[in-house]
């Protein structure tokens, strides 16, 4: 499993699946989501802008990825 790390309390769905180069751009990303191919902590996911937190995994094409805080 990989690990995105980020500095604030969330991160937004679309930018987490394009930090962790799960996506190229935003407009891919965004059409996975709406096409309901992302979950989060197991389950479907349809909104871009859903907040993510630490502790909370996102998942797209067999690959998941872990967002934690930065200390």
């Amino acid at each position: 499993m990989e690990t995105v790390y980020i500095r604030d309390d969330f991160i937004k769905l679309g930018q987490v699946l394009k930090l962790s180069g799960l996506c190229d751009t935003g407009a891919d990303a965004k059409d996975v989501i709406l096409e309901g191919l992302v979950k989060v902590n197991g389950e479907t996911v349809l909104q871009r802008g859903k907040k993510i937190f630490p502790g909370d995994q996102v998942t797209f094409d067999s690959r998941t990825v872990a967002v934690e805080k930065r200390q």
